[in-house]
C-alpha cells in the first residue's frame, strides 16, 4: 500500500519523517515517501475570525492534488491551526472515498499548552494522529477502546493515553478491508 505524504507550508522534515516511519511501522504492508513538493493553505480555508483553517477546504484541495500526483493515498501534513464545522479543532479529518487526509499539527506541541517543548512528545502525537487518519482512509472507524489508536481524541490528553496501534478488533477489520480492495 502506497501512502504519499505531503507537507503543506513550512515544516521542519524531522516530523515527516517519524511520520513516514510510524505508518511503515504499524500500518501492514504501508510503504509511505514524502513529496518533493510542498502544498500551500487553501485560499479560501482561513477563517480570520477564528484565526483557523476550515479543514474540509484542505481535503478539496488535496482531492484535486492527488489526481495529478497519481498516488492512491494521501496525507496532507501542515503546522496550520485546523477546525472543521461545529468543532473549535481538529488534529486531522479524512476523506476515505477519495483516500485523501490532512492532519494538522500545531495542537499537539506541548508548548501550545504553555508547557516545556518536548520533540519526543510532539513527534510521538504527529505519529499517533497520523496513524488514526490514514486509518479513516482505510475506512476505520472511531474506536470505543480509549487505548486504539482510532479512539476519538478530544483533547491533546486523550491522544497521549492511545498506543500508537491498533487494537485487536480493528487490525482485524483493516486487515479485512484489505482483503476485499
Amino acid at each position: 500500500m502506497e501512502v504519499a505524504l505531503l507537507p503543506i507550508e513550512e515544516m521542519g522534515r524531522e516530523i515527516l519523517e517519524a511520520i513516514r516511519e510510524g505508518l511503515e511501522g504499524e500500518i501492514p504492508g504501508a510503504r509511505c515517501h514524502i513529496l518533493p513538493m510542498r502544498g500551500r493553505a487553501p485560499s479560501k480555508a482561513y477563517n480570520p475570525r477564528r484565526r483557523q483553517y476550515r479543514s474540509d477546504r484542505f481535503l478539496e484541495q488535496l482531492r484535486a492534488l492527488k489526481k495529478g500526483i497519481g498516488v492512491n493515498r494521501l496525507l496532507g501534513v501542515t503546522l496550520l491551526d485546523i477546525y472543521a464545522p461545529g468543532l473549535n479543532f481538529v488534529f486531522g479529518e479524512a476523506d476515505p472515498k477519495w483516500g485523501v487526509a490532512i492532519l494538522s499539527t500545531h495542537r499537539l506541541r506541548p508548548e501550545f499548552y504553555g508547557l516545556k517543548e518536548n520533540l519526543g512528545l510532539y513527534l510521538e502525537r504527529c505519529v499517533k494522529e497520523a496513524i488514526h487518519e490514514l486509518g479513516h482512509i482505510l475506512r476505520l472507524r472511531h474506536c470505543p477502546d480509549p487505548r486504539c489508536v482510532m479512539h476519538f481524541s478530544n483533547s491533546v490528553w486523550e491522544v497521549d493515553e492511545k498506543r500508537r496501534g491498533f487494537c485487536p478488533r480493528c487490525l482485524n477489520l483493516l486487515r479485512y478491508y484489505e482483503e476485499i480492495r
